[in-house]
């Protein structure tokens, strides 16, 4: 399969073209970026000096590349630069799965750590633990991260657990739409684990409200049945959007305000006394069809700009309530980082593994000319107690690191640890 023809060509960008995209990004950063503060005379001095060459940038590939190296100067997570036909994807969205960098008989490489189940990853057989050599006959050498054509198959070579060098092929699938683009892994897994332990995963929280995984996940629930305790596993989930809620409301019975995320408006507000009056989101659609009525309920707020404040749906008492093991890890960030916090601060659940990305922001996207966008953030997420995460990531209550040596070997300590922290928790409650 490649349908790379139906990508525009690579060189087609004009001087000009470059120039008016490269202002058109500095202007929406100007008027959205959620931290005003950041940019400074220094900022412009940086795009200045980024400014050579960005516009004699050779191809898409390097404008885009060159765009890149300019935003990271912000030092802020959700800024992203991309063309709308997404010619390019990350390995995060093109794999359904993450990794990190590690020293091998191979030198310093990438381990494979989260390989999502339905992920292209997953589908070509690649296990966590696996050392990435190449892709499409280029060695990849950390701190460089691979990319992935979309539409095209790419050969991705790697060492698997018995050693023997293979050559996995990655089926990338063209776009859809032109929001930055990504390939959706599955988002549910459940399996009952014994003495009556359920265990739930979720990959990413798709969709703006979420509809699809809420609902995946409450039918997850169900199936597991008068389970007394529980691990939720949020390992390589990235986030995404409020679908994350029906988590958090399985972790308590009560509606009980999590947070929101105020824009660069209401920097200089006492939100300890506004955010009472902020309106509140505390249920999600069981239909799609419902969601006219959520456009209708909050357009006010849409309107002025002021934050919602999220809140839980008050599902009612579970058996696993005071018996629920989080686990996380370097890669769970936004939306998964948002229900991690949540369970710490009212005390509803352990969490167990790494500490998490520390990236929680609310962000868009906006059209800059030429075909492109650019992603950036608008608002920093804020807990109801005042927390913000960005640049601070959440420490577990049980610290269990990835071990990719006991991993490839069939070897899960971070999940042993969070089922045997649920064992201990269901026998000192005499269950």
């Amino acid at each position: 399969m490649n349908t790379s023809s139906s990508i525009p060509s690579s060189s087609a960008l004009s001087v000009n073209t470059k120039r008016e995209v490269l202002n058109r990004v500095v202007l929406s950063l100007q008027k959205k970026f959620y931290k005003p503060e950041l940019l400074t005379e220094e900022w412009l001095q940086s795009v200045e000096s980024h400014r050579p060459g960005i516009e004699s940038a050779a191809t898409q590939d390097e404008f885009e590349q060159s765009m890149m190296k300019l935003l990271h100067t912000l030092n802020s997570s959700h800024l992203g630069f991309f063309h709308e036909t997404g010619r390019l994807a990350s390995s995060r969205a093109a794999l359904s799965a993450t990794y990190l960098a590690e020293e091998t008989e191979e030198g310093r490489r990438w381990i494979f750590q989260d390989v999502h189940k339905g992920g292209t990853a997953a589908k070509a057989s690649i296990e966590p633990g696996d050392i990435l050599l190449r892709v499409n006959d280029r060695e990849i050498v950390p701190p460089e991260h691979p990319t992935f054509p979309f539409g095209q198959i790419s050969a991705v070579e790697v060492i698997p657990a018995d050693g023997r060098k293979r050559t996995a092929h990655i089926d990338v699938a063209p776009p859809k739409g032109k929001k930055l683009q990504f390939i959706q892994p599955q988002l549910v897994e459940y399996q009952p684990y014994p003495n009556d332990i359920g265990y739930l995963k979720v990959a990413m929280f798709p969709g703006m409200v979420g509809v699809d995984v809420a609902t995946e996940i409450s039918r997850a629930i169900e199936e597991l049945g008068n389970v007394k305790g529980l691990v939720i596993d949020l390992r390589g989930n990235t986030g995404g959007g409020v679908g994350a809620l029906r988590v958090m409301s399985l972790l308590t019975p009560a509606k009980i305000p999590v947070g929101f995320a105020p824009n660069r408006k209401w920097a200089s507000k006492n939100l300890d006394t506004v955010k009472l009056s902020f309106p509140r989101f505390n249920r999600i659609p069981s239909k799609k069809i419902e969601l006219w009525t959520l456009a209708v309920r909050f357009m006010p707020s849409l309107v002025s700009k002021s934050p919602v404040v999220l809140e839980t749906e008050g599902l009612g008492p579970k058996p696993f309530h005071g018996k629920i093991a989080l686990l996380v890890d370097r890669h769970t960030a936004s939306a998964a980082e948002m229900i991690a916090i949540f369970a710490k601060e009212n005390g509803l659940a352990t969490v167990v593994g790494e500490k998490t990305a520390g990236r929680l922001l609310s962000a868009t996207s906006t059209k800059v000319g030429g075909g492109f966008r650019l992603a950036l953030p608008t608002g920093s997420y804020r807990t109801w107690n005042g927390m913000t995460l960005e640049g601070n990531p959440i420490e577990p209550d049980l610290r269990i690191d990835f071990d990719w040596r006991e991993r490839r070997s069939g070897i899960d300590t971070q999940l042993q640890s969070a089922v045997e922290f649920v064992s201990r928790a269901l026998g000192s409650a005499g269950t």
